[in-house]
């Protein structure tokens, strides 16, 4: 079946399932976003941060970003590309999200520069497009040869590859969001053309492929191009762009979450949350149940089953098992800031479907513990935020860091007025408890919040009218609110048998200078990891509280650019070491938090802090804490428990503390960025998950690129599982063989590493890098590789 057929038949999966359940769906409530432009931060930490970022993006050269695009299209950049992941492969990706934020900062923050840097960024792009001469735009190197290749058929897709390019769907799906949102939320009109002669383009590439291979082509990352497909359909109104979407949804992931199957484990977070972010897209606009009960799948499963209580999720940035947080808490790759990013765009997609106070309870957890605080204020984003106890956090800086998490940063602060209100035709929703005006311009109404808010308890609002009318004012009544909330309007109470969790809908006809003013209680919780295990968190209402640990060995703070500059690589605090709260049996932790200050929410933990050392921590919202090691999660003792823990933790530390030292550098195989950031190559090579553990292998061959900076390498150490049974390989160091390896799965269903002591000959090259290569011997596969390190002398 050839794509333009599918653009007739737009599948069965998806046409025959809409007729049957469109009814129901098309009935919901539908709610709208205001524009940016509408809705003005007052004097708040959310202003701030906002003005924070302005600062960064204007720090950000663009003629360095544009440089990708201009030289693709055969024209001479004006700068030097900007190095890190912009030179090694994802070329042009921070361009697409730059349009983006230029035109967040000119609605929210009513910067004309940003405005003039973006028209002046949209006319060079211009100039990129029509120099390509088919609608094409893009920075992706090679992209002549890559596209040609896919339009003929010739597809060669990886998680993180395409046709031997670094996920180029995914980098012009940036460009993509870029476009659309110039002209959706800045005005840009010529921008409107270019996203539709580039979505033609797109058209064009797959128009001779069959469904089947546009699905292989979605094996590899491809970001959110079923949502913008789907808005450029809203955006024109013409059914092929519809068609697009359909066709760019990759079933294999939509069929199992539409029949609420999880098969999460393991999966690359990121690369899923954008694909179902256009499930909820496609639905709203085609009233698609199947697509919308995808995501509405998946939301509940990421927020109840593996999210964190700052509302982030993954480690490495995969999900890991959802009955097992342990990697979680020792790893210092604790979650994604992009993740959050998108979780929060789905569940706003959520939320204006079918208007459900747990979607805003989420956005909020998410807003106030994760995206705020992964700013520094005085500028930089944050890629990891680690769970595990006395680490701490890796900020970017303007000139080296162009990792993906700086892209969706960049986004994030300008934003923060998105969701503070919402509106149907005659209902306005009040969300968040931000101090705010919306001017809603149809109504000629605007309400002004004013609060401190989460330092105060208090947000009340002032309506302005040019004459009496009747609304539905729907105001949330949150999760979290505690004994005593209460609503007045013009003083008086206002009566509801509501309960937390959901919205009390005053109607009435507002006159101009009417008053609301609502009581927010909040009080101390504490919050478990999903699995259940005895690590708790301290919350505040929905303000996640943390503490400084210290300031020692705070390596790579801001980071550089190199491919790891993300990663806090600082030493590893043992967590034996760590802070913890040590009860009675019949104790609750709570009780044991009192509050220093409530004005500036500072609280202790009083006679339950392990060890001593630790006694007079303070703990304050995690969104004031930067540069510093921090904890979070606790583990929570009893007496009875602790000597035989603490015991079990320094055996299990000692051994990998050993580990770690002996180590120069390692490679997680079938791990997106460990991977990309160790450059593989490979040929008839696959990767997946077993027991929870993701491995490669080949039946051509794959390699990586190690670096040993001092020269101290002597073996490599290789983790296999024990099952894997007639694989014959050869292992290559820089073109060596060292090793010819047979396995016959002898070793059963347990993990097992082998060393392999280096040639002297390799040794005394003194190589800064070495290129670690496993090939299959013909009719046979390698095994599968779980662990690749490389090792000093024993």
């Amino acid at each position: 079946m050839k794509f333009r057929i599918l653009s007739l038949k737009r599948t069965g999966l998806a046409l025959g399932v809409m007729f049957l359940t469109s009814v129901t769906f098309a009935q919901q409530s539908k709610l709208s976003h205001f524009k940016l432009k509408d809705v003005k931060l007052q004097n708040s930490l959310f202003e701030e941060a906002m003005h924070t970022d302005l600062e960064y993006i204007m720090e950000m050269d663009p003629d360095r970003l544009l440089a990708p695009f201009l030289r693709e299209a055969g024209l001479s950049p004006k700068a030097e590309s900007y190095p890190n992941w912009e030179n090694t492969g994802l070329d042009g990706h921070i361009g697409g999200h730059y349009l983006t934020a230029l035109a967040q900062m000119y609605a929210s923050a009513g910067s004309e520069e940003a405005l003039e840097r973006l028209n002046n960024m949209i006319t060079e792009l211009k100039k990129a497009q029509d120099a390509n001469g088919n609608g094409y735009i893009g920075g992706i190197p090679e992209s002549n040869r890559i596209w040609k290749e896919i339009s003929e058929g010739n597809i060669k897709a990886g998680g993180f590859s395409l046709n031997d390019g670094w996920v180029p769907l995914y980098n012009i799906h940036k460009t993509y969001s870029g476009l659309r949102d110039a002209y959706l939320i800045a005005g840009n009109k010529e921008a409107k053309q270019m996203l539709i002669d580039l979505t033609d383009w797109m058209i064009d590439i797959t128009s001779d492929l069959s469904e089947n291979q546009i699905q292989e082509m979605l094996i590899s990352e491809h970001g959110g191009l079923n949502e913008t497909f789907a808005d450029v359909y809203k955006i024109t109104g013409e059914k092929k762009y519809l068609d697009l979407a359909y066709a760019f949804t990759q079933k294999e992931i939509l069929q199992p979450l539409a029949n609420n199957k999880d098969m999460l484990n393991g999966m690359h977070a990121n690369t899923q949350i954008p694909k179902v972010i256009g499930f909820e897209t496609i639905a709203a606009l085609d009233d698609n149940q199947q697509y919308h009960n995808a995501a509405s799948y998946f939301w509940k499963n990421v927020v109840n089953k593996r999210t964190v209580s700052i509302g982030g999720n993954s480690v490495r940035e995969h999900f890991h098992p959802s009955d097992d947080f342990s990697s979680m808490i020792n790893s210092v790759q604790g979650p994604e800031t992009c993740n959050t990013y998108n979780m929060l765009k789905l569940s706003e997609k959520l939320f204006l479907a079918n208007p459900e106070e747990k979607y805003i309870n989420f956005y909020e957890q998410g807003l106030y513990n994760h995206i705020l605080s992964s700013q520094h204020p005085e500028g930089g984003f944050v890629y990891f935020t680690p769970m595990r106890p006395d680490h701490y956090r890796v900020y970017s800086q303007p000139e080296t860091s162009m990792w993906c998490c700086v892209g969706s940063g960049l986004e994030n602060h300008g934003k923060y007025n998105q969701m503070i209100y919402t509106h149907s035709e005659n209902e306005l929703y009040v969300n968040l408890f931000i101090p705010s005006e919306v001017n809603w311009e149809d109504k000629n109404f605007k309400l002004i919040q004013t609060t401190e808010f989460p330092n105060s308890e208090e947000t009340s609002f002032k309506i302005e009218t040019q004459k009496p009318q009747k609304l539905i004012i729907n105001l949330r009544y949150p999760s979290w609110a505690g004994n005593g909330f209460k609503v007045e309007v013009n003083g008086k109470k206002v009566k509801f048998d509501k309960k937390p969790g959901s919205y009390i809908s005053i109607n009435r006809k507002w006159k101009n200078g009417d008053q609301i003013s609502m009581k927010l209680p909040m009080t101390i919780s504490s919050e478990r990891l999903p699995d259940g295990s005895n690590y708790e968190s301290l919350k505040y209402g929905p303000i996640v509280l943390a503490a400084k640990t210290g300031k020692e060995d705070l390596k790579g703070l801001f980071a550089d650019a190199s491919r790891g500059g993300h990663i806090a690589e600082g030493e590893k605090i043992a967590l034996s070491e760590a802070p913890m709260f040590v009860l009675n049996d019949i104790e609750d932790l709570t009780s044991k938090v009192t509050s220093n200050s409530t004005e500036n929410l500072r609280f202790s933990v009083k006679d339950v802090l392990y060890p001593s050392t630790y006694s007079d921590l303070e703990f304050v919202p995690f969104y004031e804490v930067h540069d510093s090691r921090y904890a979070i999660y606790f583990p929570v003792e009893t007496h009875k428990s602790l000597e035989a823990i603490q015991q079990k933790r320094k055996q299990q530390e000692i051994a990998e503390r050993e580990l770690e030292e002996a180590t120069i550098d390692l490679v997680n195989p079938g791990e997106q960025q460990p991977e990309s950031d160790h450059f593989i190559k490979s040929e008839n090579s696959n990767a997946g998950v077993n027991k929870d553990r993701h491995w490669r292998d080949a039946s051509g061959w794959f390699s990586y690129e190690l670096q040993d900076e001092n020269n101290e390498a002597a073996r490599v150490q290789i983790t296999y599982f024990g099952l894997d049974a007639n694989r014959k390989f050869s292992i290559l160091v820089n073109g060596e063989v060292i090793i010819k390896e047979s396995l016959k799965g002898e070793k059963g269903e347990d993990f097992f590493t082998r060393d392999y002591q280096l040639p002297k000959k390799i040794i005394e090259q003194k190589n800064k890098t070495l290129t670690i290569r496993f090939e299959a011997e013909a009719g046979s596969r390698t095994a599968g590789i779980y662990g690749v390190r490389l090792m000093k002398k024993q």
